[in-house]
């Protein structure tokens, strides 16, 4: 699978612009503030129906206009597949595949395997549980719908019970059978949820440890950890327990929403011990690991976005990633950097077809 064209309309700092693509490697180059960012993230766009750094629609248009549109046609198993994403203020984002638009956004996330690397996944480190639930949700959900679906009406009764307390505070009142019926449907989507991600995640560390050392050369030991109440306990019964504190704060303390993956380093949190180069190498190790799961799962080569992937890295790492690149087929890739001369050299190392896109 790959991109072939891609057409931009008011897209961020775009007003037009349209690109032809290689099915190898695609590099973007340019000064900061030009719009590479943005072609890569207008790629995620037709893949995810959102964009990577800011989900928020409104500020994808750009400045001035009323509208965004975003138009892919794609090669897969042989067959044209043209997808749009558009958006206007005032009205519901629109999806479409072939000139169709999906009823739920939901149905197309999987259909473009994608896997992005950028700067801005530090917030897996530094931010708090929620970015990294989302990564894991993110990496099942491409293969596994039925996943995804679950998710979706765990927090739609997560949300629904979280009212249900601020109600009965403001009320004066309590209802036990009422509350009992949204603890039994959380009990039974979060046990599924977390079944699912600690079974990902059994296959998925071993791939990241590997990845990991190709990057750094085996000097580090690093580990990931799944954590959750629920490893010990069945949700029902931490729900009971926790009732009392959930009438007092008004929402729901405990359940997969506040599961967590700890990130460590020879030992110690990574986020604290580990230098920038440790830090990015952790988190590259974790995204190609995402790619090899995902390309196994759904049988398809991920497209895989590289944003401004040099950055903090030392030579030595560089050249280790590239000669992954070199070694494995990898299918469609973008990367995006200032320095021209430095991503061309490293590119031809790959001896593979490549087009240079100068913004």
């Amino acid at each position: 699978m790959y991109l072939k064209h891609l057409s931009l309309v008011n897209y961020k700092s775009f007003e037009s612009q349209t690109f032809q693509f290689s099915p190898v490697i695609n590099c973007l180059v340019g000064e900061n503030g030009v719009g590479k960012t943005n072609v890569i993230d207008a790629i995620y766009h037709l893949a995810f129906g959102k964009s990577y750094f800011n989900p928020v629609s409104t500020q994808n248009i750009r400045h001035g206009t009323e509208f965004f549109m975003v138009n892919g046609i794609f090669e897969k198993e042989g067959r044209e597949e043209n997808v749009v994403c558009s958006f206007k203020k005032g009205l519901k984002k629109v999806i479409k595949r072939n000139g169709k638009a999906y009823e739920r956004f939901s149905e197309h996330i999987g259909f473009l395997p994608l896997v992005i690397i950028s700067p801005a996944d530090r917030d897996l480190i530094v931010e708090g549980s929620e970015t990294r639930r989302k990564l894991i949700d993110g990496v099942i959900s491409q293969s596994d719908k039925a996943y995804l679906q679950t998710l979706i009406e765990y927090n739609k009764v997560l949300t629904q019970r979280n009212s249900l307390l601020k109600y009965f505070v403001a009320n004066s009142t309590f209802s036990t059978d009422t509350l009992a019926i949204y603890d039994q449907q959380l009990h039974e989507k979060g046990t599924v949820i977390h079944d699912k991600r600690s079974q990902f995640l059994k296959v998925f560390i071993p791939i990241f440890k590997e990845q990991y050392a190709n990057i750094s050369d085996k000097n580090e030991h690093i580990e990931l950890h799944y954590e959750s109440k629920l490893n010990d306990n069945a949700l029902h019964q931490l729900l009971r327990h926790a009732l009392d504190k959930d009438r007092i704060v008004q929402y729901t303390s405990v359940g997969v929403h506040k599961d967590d993956l700890n990130f460590t380093i020879d030992g110690h949190p990574i986020k604290k011990f580990g230098s920038q180069g440790q830090q990015k190498s952790y988190l590259i190790a974790l995204k190609l690991a995402q790619f090899h799961f995902i390309k196994e799962q759904s049988q398809t080569t991920p497209i895989l976005l590289l944003d401004d992937i040099f950055d903090k890295l030392d030579e030595k790492r560089v050249s280790h990633i590239i000669s992954l690149v070199e070694k494995e087929h990898f299918g469609q890739l973008f990367i995006s950097d200032t320095h021209a001369d430095r991503t061309e050299k490293v590119v031809k190392q790959t001896h593979q077809e490549y087009k240079i896109f100068t913004l």
